[in-house]
């Protein structure tokens, strides 16, 4: 299975590692490779996480606020979004494919 970011989502992530590394040297390494593991689970079981519409989900990380939302496209997983668990929730909900 492949996988793939919307460009708002790298986006996302750029700005949440920056973030991470601003607040302490090596963090924002800790929190890519948290995201990174998380993607590697989504990849290997795909259907595992909560569902919030019929091809979308949100795979939560396990050190860090932060949610993975993607959708499932045959054999391809769509990253939609990287997405702090406190703030401003939904905002992505314009990036998503029905």
């Amino acid at each position: 299975m492949t996988y793939s970011f919307h460009p708002e989502a790298s986006s996302d992530l750029n700005q949440a590692v920056d973030y991470y590394e601003d607040c302490q040297f090596g963090l924002g390494s800790e929190f890519l490779d948290e995201v990174e593991a998380a993607i590697k689970q989504i990849l290997l079981h795909p259907k595992a996480w909560s569902k919030l519409s019929r091809r979308t989900r949100r795979c939560l990380t396990n050190r860090f606020p932060y949610s993975i939302i993607y959708q499932t496209q045959e054999s391809h997983i769509r990253i939609i979004a990287v997405a702090h668990s406190h703030r401003r929730p939904d905002y992505w909900n314009d990036r998503i494919d029905s």
